[in-house]
């Protein structure tokens, strides 16, 4: 994370933290597994993830740049583990770590460099999850929002570098919807945490904010507030014994086995898309690609 954008979240940390949705728990269910996990999660913020992930059973190693956004998180689950890192330069032993997960930070980083550091301290069989929050722009008031608030995690090109990368397997998609309740200060402060407006020159940021709010008052919902939809984006993809990975001797005598999912392809390859339908109880779309 090099670039002044990905580094502006220390110093809205507090918005970021009130003002910034959470993930269904069928989404971070799909993302790492069932089952209890070694979990490395990259640009964790304020712990927005994370609180979902220690729900889930996890050991979470919850990682960041920023040592206000890990203060946050920290305040907020004192019993987790954190490290202040970049993806780039993970502070974690080979091969120790059965899912990295990582929430709406994955085009910060350098994937030439941060994609090897991944695979190298994920376990055999370990995979890459990642997740972007979009809001939902088939309805024509949040169109207007998003516009005013900003598009770029609706960006197509965010997960490519995956897609691409010779450390990684097929990368599997699916969505989940799911609704933040947002009121007249919350609104604002998931605005204020945005780094396209957290950057702005102060006399543009607060006009920005205002213009915001005001929108926020035409909209008008009384005590019930605005209820902003969002789909949970997510992709998932398995570790190969690519370049930079010697081959694996005796997986068996690794410290604990990979999450097993029933989803996971398994040989021989499966097809290029697997047939849509519910998963984990939920309306989602699946989507194996194959870069080979």
């Amino acid at each position: 994370m090099s670039d002044r954008p990905a580094r502006s979240f220390g110093s809205v940390a507090d918005s970021y933290d009130r003002g910034r949705p959470s993930y269904p728990p069928a989404a971070v269910t799909w993302l790492t597994g069932e089952r209890p996990a070694t979990v490395l999660e990259l640009g964790a913020g304020t712990g927005q993830l994370t609180a979902r992930l220690v729900e889930l059973g996890h050991d979470v190693l919850a990682t960041d740049p920023d040592e206000e956004m890990l203060a946050r998180l920290a305040a907020r689950l004192p019993d987790v583990r954190t490290a202040v890192a970049a993806a780039e330069d993970l502070p974690v032993a080979d091969r120790s770590v059965d899912v990295v997960v990582c929430a709406q930070a994955f085009h910060w980083f350098d994937p030439d460099k941060a994609l090897p550091e991944i695979a190298r301290v994920l376990r055999p069989g370990g995979r890459l999850a990642l997740v972007w929050n979009r809001t939902d722009r088939s309805i024509p008031w949040v169109r207007r929002l998003t516009r005013l608030i900003g598009e770029q995690e609706h960006r197509e090109d965010l997960v490519d570098p995956l897609v691409l990368s010779p450390y990684f397997g097929f990368v599997e998609d699916a969505t989940f919807k799911h609704w933040q309740r947002l009121d007249r200060v919350s609104v604002v402060d998931m605005a204020r945490s945005r780094s396209n407006i957290s950057t702005l020159p102060e006399e543009e940021r607060e006009a920005k904010l205002a213009e915001v709010l005001a929108f926020y008052d035409e909209y008008g919902r009384g005590m019930d507030g605005m209820q902003l939809p969002y789909t949970a984006r997510c992709y998932r993809a398995t570790v190969t014994e690519g370049p930079g990975r010697t081959p694996a001797v005796g997986f068996g005598s690794d410290p604990a086995p990979p999450p097993e999912d029933p989803d996971t392809p398994r040989s021989p390859r499966p097809p290029l898309r697997s047939p849509s339908g519910p998963l984990d109880g939920t309306d989602t779309d699946l989507l194996l690609i194959d870069f080979r």
